[in-house]
């Protein structure tokens, strides 16, 4: 069996369109499916009752954030296999059955994520290697706009292959991330430090660290219409995603840094961090 965990905030029709393709992506394959709204505003709880009743659904009073509520469903599966699932999101036919049976034929794999496709059916980069120092100076700063198509931020994003074949990554993308039970029960479950954001990263880096591999599998498809919780707060969902690649820093690669330079990394998040709500900004006054 597989379980689906869907955490929503407020995208009430987004998570209509999610639960109807969830049949054609399963196939044959036994699902239940959780749903945790975080005190959407919307409707999308009373929706999801009056429209779904076979979903099991939660409903918390506050936004408790992306790993917590997960965190929540997961502790209720009874599934084998548990996937993560944006709610924003549309399983094409057999995508969900695809990782299930990728899983079960590569017992080394603990973690294995879909193709995501954009609306327009362009490819997302949902499978990248962990970020680096170097990674951080050229990804989304002044230095990147200098360097377009430096090779450390196309090494991260790997887009050096066609994303058509079966591979081992660092990580996949937690808008579709599936996970085998005794991966979860040795790694535990996601970080609850980080509110949004970097939680997928975090899980599949403890994976790895624990001996299991991470599979992009590109016979899986599943569309993805980014940002459409977070657009709603873009401020704070910009300073969480700061917030969350802080912690990560701090928890994987702190101590390996000599004493003299982890102050560098914190300060350049910090920067980021200013020059993106800049810009946000000047959207926002259409400047």
């Amino acid at each position: 069996m597989l379980s689906v965990c869907i955490v929503n905030w407020n995208t009430r029709e987004d998570l209509r369109r999610c639960l109807a393709s969830l049949p054609e992506g399963a196939g044959a394959l036994p699902l239940e499916v959780f749903v945790v709204d975080n005190a959407s505003t919307d409707g999308s709880p009373e929706m999801v009752a009056a429209d779904f009743p076979q979903v099991r659904l939660i409903r918390n009073m506050e936004n408790t954030g992306f790993a917590h509520a997960n965190n929540q469903a997961i502790r209720e599966c009874r599934g084998d296999y548990i996937l993560l699932l944006n709610p924003d999101t549309l399983a094409h036919s057999d995508a969900l059955a695809i990782l299930v049976t990728t899983l079960e034929a590569h017992p080394a794999a603990g973690i294995a994520g879909p193709k995501l496709l954009n609306r327009d059916g362009s490819l997302q980069y949902s499978c990248r290697r962990f970020p680096t120092f170097t990674t951080g100076l050229f990804r989304n700063s002044v230095l990147g706009r200098l360097f377009p198509g430096n090779a450390q931020v196309q090494d991260y994003l790997m887009t050096y292959f066609d994303h058509m074949a079966q591979t081992t990554v660092d990580w996949v993308s937690g808008a579709a991330l599936c996970i085998r039970r005794s991966t979860l029960e040795q790694i535990g479950l996601l970080d609850e430090d980080y509110f949004m954001y970097c939680e997928d990263v975090d899980w599949c880096y403890r994976a790895v660290r624990a001996g299991w591999n991470v599979l992009y599998c590109p016979e899986a498809v599943i569309t993805h219409i980014i940002g459409r919780g977070s657009d709603q707060a873009v401020e704070a969902m910009v300073r969480a995603h700061h917030h969350s690649m802080g912690i990560y820093y701090r928890k994987h690669y702190a101590s390996g840094t000599l004493w003299f330079l982890r102050w560098l990394p914190p300060l350049g998040i910090w920067l980021r961090l200013q020059m993106v709500l800049r810009e946000k900004r000047r959207g926002f006054r259409g400047g």
